[in-house]
């Protein structure tokens, strides 16, 4: 074993990427979670990179280098690349065919490249258009299709997933970075927008 995490049993192991893989390997019948529809991911994936869009446009340039937390060594400006660098990562997996793994989607702009929220919103833009392309051009819109990830063989709908509210947990997160300077987010993302996405509890984790 060479990645984490990773549940244990004896000398079996699973790779704890996949939570319904875990419920199945400690006998459980499932997470219960029950994922939304592939028709109804795209829509939430692209509101959620929408609202990181607004939210980015509220930054003042010179807090972007600024760190997000101050125990993680990653700025602001990294954070709100990643937001979309996720969608980007998506789609060189489903799409080009790469092998899904976690560097992918930290895969860091180039020095002096994507320095204000505005030039960062935009590059959003790129990856909005890419997502609604994929989406409208996919001929099985069930998104069974197996793809391969640092995690096994996995069904394109479960990266698909992960992927969206990725994207969500670091909007939200971005949100609390305005607040923590003095702006009021504009429409931040509601409870009711997230629902459904199995998102972390805490804002950090």
């Amino acid at each position: 074993m060479r990645n984490v995490p990773v549940v244990a049993k004896g000398d079996q192991f699973v790779f704890g990427q996949n939570l319904e893989d875990v419920a199945e390997f400690v006998g459980l019948q499932g997470t219960g979670h029950k994922p939304l529809p592939p028709e109804e991911l795209i829509q939430r994936w692209v509101m959620v990179l929408r609202a990181a869009q607004r939210l980015m446009r509220q930054l003042p340039d010179a807090k972007l280098l600024e760190r997000v937390i101050p125990n993680r060594d990653r700025s602001i400006r990294l954070m709100c690349h990643h937001i979309f660098r996720i969608g980007e990562a998506y789609l060189e997996s489903v799409e080009g065919g790469v092998e899904y793994a976690v560097q992918l989607a930290n895969i860091p702009p180039k020095d002096g490249t994507y320095m204000t929220g505005e030039e960062i919103a935009r590059y959003g833009d790129a990856v909005i258009a890419r997502l609604e392309n994929w989406w409208n051009k996919l001929d099985d819109k069930s998104c069974q299709q197996k793809i391969k990830t640092f995690f096994g063989m996995q069904p394109i709908h479960m990266l698909y997933e992960r992927s969206t509210w990725h994207s969500a947990q670091h909007a939200r997160q971005l949100a609390a970075v305005l607040e923590g300077i003095g702006i009021t987010p504009d429409q931040p993302l509601t409870p009711a927008q997230l629902a459904g996405l199995p998102l972390p509890e805490r804002l950090w984790e």
